[in-house]
């Protein structure tokens, strides 16, 4: 509950290599954006393609039928600023820009409503 809240306004995610607990940060909001409990689309960014690399092996899974191979596009690695500058922009302008809001919950948009 801490990490959804963590992220329920946020409109894009960017995370460095680090230990369990950046591991744990990101199975958490990647299992958030994956089982839709946050509203519409979160870019993931993670820096670090030789580390994450290594880390983040979801095509067994994908065999296993445990996850869906689009599942595997709700992030993107790399080592560039510049790329990952440009691959969050491109995502915000398609889904943030033009849908403010859409981080929120149901809940959260009727209390919004109804104050405003």
């Amino acid at each position: 509950m801490r990490k959804f809240w963590l992220v329920y306004l946020a409109k894009a995610v960017a995370i460095m290599p680090g230990g369990f607990g950046t591991l744990d940060e990101f199975m958490e909001v990647f299992a958030l954006v994956q089982t839709d409990k946050i509203r519409g689309k979160l870019p993931i960014v993670l820096f670090g393609g030789d580390y994450w690399g290594k880390i983040v092996e979801f095509e067994p899974m994908v065999e296993f039928g445990t996850i869906d191979l689009l599942d595997t596009d709700l992030f993107h690695i790399t080592d560039s600023v510049d790329e990952a500058f440009y691959w969050l922009n491109a995502e915000l302008l398609e889904w943030a820009v033009d849908h403010p809001g859409t981080g929120m919950t149901a809940e959260l948009e009727k209390i919004g409503k109804a104050n405003g």
